[in-house]
């Protein structure tokens, strides 16, 4: 009996396409909206995930500027830091494994007649394993380069692509700004990029180097460092706190003028906020699914007006009230599956558009694209319900003389 309702659902719809339709459109936007919404969500968490792990594990970056204003915040109303600092924290601090200084700079890199706009980085040694960075070709910086301040240079696979195209970039010679810069190391190529930032688009040279011949000054701009597994980030900030204070001398009634950022804190808390941002614009995308099964009730109570005679034939043949009400609410969950089934269908598609649209993984929910689905099925039911039981309680001989 229920395969037989199926049946005459399927051929009602079928006989009215355009109005079943119509009938299923808000349902279809609905459901594909939120799955879309959902997996563009995903796919950011994801990305912001990847991309402060790209930094390194176990970091800490200490930058100048006042706390609470996000990371370089107030950075030209602060005393910069100094390569001393450095010192002083591997020294002071045992629980650190490694601390590197950096500063920076976005200059045109020139060769031969190509010029391309790069963000320049004067560091140490350390700086590589600290950041994750690892060599595909030539070599990192020897002491004497670092100690003399030699003008060469480590440089990212984007940037080699921009100057020379494919092929090994070591033993050249380019114009970084002002300064002429023989490239001795090509970076290993990175999958993911820093907070929407092409990461292999760096060139990286000896701190010295970078502060005499493109800075002019000793400022360091930030300070990376990483701290043993056997601590946490929680035991160890305190500890840089309190050090970096009585190196700038700051009293107890003064404020930092620096601040100390772990990078697995950020991650949370952008990571939280794409979250909230998923669910508040699925949230309002799911409004499209109500909106589609108003639309369903409405057809189908328009539905049970035209089809009346046809209700009281029938019944007048013995079709009970429950074979009535079930006919027509079949009919309602059927077309709200159909729509369930388009809407994740177009849903996965636009999701899939937009991941690549935005540059970051294609991440599908398949719990929330299960629950969207079903969701659309309880809309029928819920919907078609109020329809279904007007069509089971028409009067038989009424519905005969309807015309």
């Amino acid at each position: 009996m229920l395969i037989e309702t199926f049946r005459l659902a399927l051929l009602t719809v079928a006989r009215n396409k355009l109005r079943s339709f119509l009938t299923v459109l808000g349902i279809v936007i609905g459901v594909s909206s939120v799955i879309a919404m959902v997996t563009v969500g995903q796919g950011s968490t994801q990305r912001v995930q990847s991309d402060v792990a790209s930094l390194g594990s176990n970091l800490l970056m200490v930058r100048p500027g006042q706390p609470g204003r996000g990371p370089g915040g107030g950075q030209n109303d602060a005393p910069p830091l100094k390569a001393a600092d450095v010192e002083a924290l591997l020294t002071e601090i045992p629980d650190l494994v490694a601390a590197t200084p950096a500063a920076t700079r976005t200059l045109n890199a020139v060769y031969g007649d190509v010029t391309h706009a790069v963000t320049v980085t004067g560091t140490d040694n350390a700086y590589f394993p600290v950041r994750g960075w690892t060599l595909s070709e030539g070599r990192v910086f020897t002491e004497q380069e670092l100690r003399a301040g030699t003008p060469v240079c480590v440089i990212g696979t984007s940037t080699s692509m921009a100057l020379i195209g494919q092929g090994n970039p070591v033993g050249i010679t380019m114009r970084i700004g002002k300064i002429t810069c023989e490239v001795v190391g090509l970076l290993t190529k990175r999958d993911a990029s820093t907070f929407g930032s092409d990461d292999n688009d760096t060139v990286i040279m000896p701190l010295k180097a970078f502060q005499r011949r493109i800075a002019g000054n000793s400022n360091v701009s930030s300070i990376s460092v990483t701290f043993s597994d056997a601590v946490t980030a929680e035991e160890v900030t305190p500890k840089i706190q309190a050090l970096m204070r009585e190196r700038r001398g700051l009293t107890d009634d003064q404020d930092d003028n620096f601040n100390v950022f772990d990078m697995k804190q950020i991650s949370s808390m952008l990571t939280g906020i794409t979250g909230t941002l998923t669910g508040l614009l699925s949230a309002v995308a799911a409004i499209s699914l109500l909106v589609g099964g108003i639309g369903i009730m409405n057809i189908m109570l328009v539905s049970v007006t035209e089809r009346t005679r046809e209700i009281g034939i029938r019944m007048a043949i013995g079709a009970t009230e429950g074979q009535v009400l079930m006919q027509f609410l079949v009919e309602a969950v059927v077309l709200s599956l159909i729509g369930g089934f388009i809407g994740v269908i177009v849903g996965l598609g636009l999701g899939w558009a937009g991941s690549s649209a935005l540059n970051i993984a294609f991440v599908p929910d398949w719990r929330i694209t299960g629950a969207a689905f079903v969701f659309s099925a309880v809309v029928g039911v819920v919907f078609g319900y109020f329809p279904a039981r007007r069509a089971a309680r028409l009067d038989p001989i009424e519905a005969l003389r309807h015309q």
